[in-house]
């Protein structure tokens, strides 16, 4: 995966000609941008005054060569903006708007195939607030610049827009903290994409043995403790959720277990996520339409070890453990049966109604190992485990289920 190169100024770099310079831009009034006076030019204004342009969330507007200050080296100029920011912004809204900004600015550097891109941040009411903006800008403009191509074909006569290289972030209030804010933005959005590129893969292209190799990778970059059981483990440890599932498979299960260690002293977080690499439903098959999408049944397990990359490299002040159970879920000869009955970990049985409902029974396995293995003062499990909770919540929220409110509001 491509990396790109970020850098927090606080003034235009007068050697670096970006294929683009971008303002972010505020609403000042209801629908009136923030325009200070040395980004004005005559596209700004007119589209300010006819309404086209007024600073909200998602207004963009391209422009070139016009007015262009003597310091700005620049091929063309835009103008993103952001909404409304003031002393009563909170700090979640504020990054969700700078990301949703980012966002913005790397769809039109797609449109204009931008590789080399400048962003001045604008001055803000409250200073304190700057580390976060940067924060969001960072993470939005990476993630709005993820590609996927490692199944496409470039033609002959073009090739594919590979994204941006490289980024500079104009600040005002420039401060060193904010260089190192960025970096930390740089990581959690990479270990997302990371995880995007897990789930990407196809259903043959990535498997249990791939948990196994990307855990290990990991284990080696950061000194992580990586262990792994196989199948012959699981049996001798009666995980017979997890046997279960994989009984109509051709590839062998694992459980894929990352360790990251402070100390004794340090609370523990324990984090468990689904890694069914395809759901076939099982004996209880999905209907056809949509199927190829279950290749999909794995971004809770693909969310836990990224976040072990991130955890790897940010390094933080308590002790963290990754568990992923892999398998997929296969309607083959020897596969569990409706009405059937499994022993799980902790000696407790299901009756199995429905195989389509895999997905709790390869958690249950994995929580209660991981509760008993290592006495965490919090778990948090993820999965792609219903979808009930599209029809319940559409698909831009996800749904959070607690027994702890204080958690449930960090998360």
């Amino acid at each position: 995966m491509k990396k790109t190169k970020i850098t927090v100024l606080a003034k235009p770099d007068k050697r670096y000609v970006p294929d683009i310079t971008i303002y972010c831009i505020g609403l000042k009034t209801k629908d009136k941008p923030d325009i200070s006076k040395d980004i004005i030019c005559s596209s700004l204004l007119s589209a300010s005054s006819l309404g086209d342009f007024k600073g909200n969330e998602g207004d963009v507007l391209l422009a070139y060569g016009e007015n262009t200050p003597k310091k700005e080296k620049s091929k063309r100029r835009a103008f993103v903006g952001l909404g409304k920011i003031d002393r009563k912004t909170k700090k979640y809204e504020l990054q969700e708007k700078m990301r949703i900004a980012g966002g913005n600015i790397a769809s039109l550097c797609k449109k204009i195939e931008a590789g080399k891109v400048a962003i001045v941040l604008p001055g803000l009411p409250i200073k304190s607030t700057l580390q976060d903006a940067v924060s969001g800008l960072t993470e939005g403009v990476l993630l709005g610049d993820y590609h996927f191509r490692r199944y496409k074909t470039d033609s002959k006569e073009k090739k594919s827009y590979t994204g941006i290289k490289e980024l500079k972030i104009v600040v005002s209030d420039y401060s060193k903290p904010l260089q190192q804010v960025a970096e930390r933005a740089s990581i959690i959005a990479a270990s997302t994409c990371h995880a995007r590129d897990m789930a990407n893969e196809p259903g043959n292209g990535w498997t249990p043995d791939s948990f196994a190799d990307y855990a290990e990778k990991l284990a080696q970059k950061y000194q992580l403790k990586c262990t792994i059981f196989e199948k012959n483990d699981l049996e001798k440890m009666r995980m017979g959720g997890i046997l279960a599932v994989n009984k109509g498979s051709a590839a062998p299960p694992k459980l894929v277990i990352l360790e990251y260690f402070v100390s004794k002293n340090a609370h523990t977080l324990l984090l468990v996520g689904k890694g069914l690499t395809f759901d076939s439903g099982g004996v209880s098959l999905k209907p056809a339409a949509g199927t190829e999408e279950m290749k999909y049944d794995m971004c809770g397990g693909a969310a836990v070890l990224a976040t072990m990359n991130a955890v790897g490299a940010i390094q933080p002040h308590c002790n963290v453990v990754a568990i992923v159970p892999a398998t997929d879920n296969m309607p083959g000869g020897a596969a569990t049966k409706p009405g059937d009955i499994i022993y799980h970990y902790d000696k407790k049985t299901s009756e199995i109604i429905n195989t389509d409902a895999e997905g709790r029974l390869i958690l249950a396995d994995a929580l209660a190992y991981g509760i008993e293995r290592y006495s965490p003062d919090y778990v948090v499990d993820l999965a792609t485990l219903t979808g009930a909770v599209i029809i319940g919540l559409g698909h831009h929220h996800s749904g959070l289920f607690s027994n702890d409110d204080i958690l449930a509001d960090k998360l």
